[in-house]
C-alpha cells in the first residue's frame, strides 16, 4: 500500500512538472514577421499565452500561414493528447485507489482514446484540405467541416474524462493529477480549434474578396 502511495505521489509530481514544463517559453529565434504572425493569430483563442508557447517552435515552419499554424497546432494537439492518453493509462495501474477512482480512470481512457483518433483523423482531413483550397468551393468546404466536427468532437471527450471525476468524494491525489493533465490538454485543443476556425474564416474571406473582384 505504501508503494502504491509513492507511486501515486511521484505520478502527480510528474503531471505538475509536465503541466509547468509546457508553459516554458521557448528559447529558439525565430523570424520576427512569423513570430508576430503566431502572436497575433493566438489572440483569437481562449489561452493566447499557451498558444504562443506551444507553437513558438513551428515558426519556421507557419511562417505566416493560416493554414500551416492550423496545421501545427493540431500536431501539438494529438501530441498531447497522446502523452496525456498514456498518463491516465498508468494510473489505472496504481494499486490501492478507490473503485470509483478507477471505473472513472477506466472511462477516461476511453475517452482519450478517442481524443486522439478524432485528432488522428483531423490532421489526415486538413492534409485534404490543403489540396482543394486552391479550388475553394464545395470540396474544401467538406473537407474543412469535418475538422472542425472532429476536433469538436476530441474537445467534448476531454471534457468528458474531467467530469467523470467532479464531485468532492473523488477529491483527492488521483482526480489531482488527472485533472491537471486533461484541464491542460483540453487548452491545447481548444486552442487548435480557434485556430482551426480562423483559417476556415480566412478562406472564406480570401473567396469572397476574389469573387467581388471579378468584374
Amino acid at each position: 500500500m505504501e508503494k502504491s502511495l509513492v507511486l501515486l505521489h511521484l505520478l502527480l509530481a510528474i503531471s505538475v512538472h509536465y503541466i509547468a514544463g509546457a508553459a516554458e517559453p521557448t528559447a529558439a529565434l525565430h523570424a520576427p514577421a512569423a513570430t508576430n504572425f503566431i502572436k497575433t493569430s493566438c489572440r483569437a483563442t481562449r489561452y493566447p499565452a499557451l498558444c504562443v508557447r506551444c507553437l513558438s517552435n513551428y515558426a519556421t515552419k507557419i511562417q505566416q500561414s493560416d493554414e500551416q499554424l492550423a496545421q501545427a497546432a493540431l500536431a501539438v494537439s494529438l501530441a498531447t493528447a497522446r502523452s496525456t492518453s498514456a498518463f491516465v493509462s498508468n494510473m489505472t495501474r496504481v494499486s490501492g485507489i478507490k473503485p470509483r477512482e478507477y471505473q472513472a480512470l477506466r472511462d477516461c481512457v476511453d475517452t482519450m482514446g478517442d481524443t486522439v483518433d478524432q485528432l488522428s483523423r483531423s490532421i489526415r482531413e486538413l492534409g485534404q484540405v490543403g489540396r482543394s483550397a486552391a479550388g475553394g468551393g464545395r470540396d474544401f468546404l467538406w473537407h474543412m467541416s469535418n475538422v472542425q466536427t472532429w476536433v469538436s468532437a476530441a474537445l467534448t471527450d476531454e471534457n468528458t474524462c474531467v467530469d467523470g471525476f467532479s464531485g468532492a468524494a473523488m477529491d483527492g491525489n488521483v482526480k489531482a493529477a488527472i485533472k491537471s493533465r486533461v484541464v491542460g490538454a483540453e487548452h491545447v485543443t481548444s486552442n487548435a480549434l480557434a485556430l482551426v476556425n480562423r483559417f476556415a474564416e480566412a478562406h472564406r474571406r480570401h473567396q469572397v474578396a476574389a469573387t467581388t473582384a471579378v468584374p
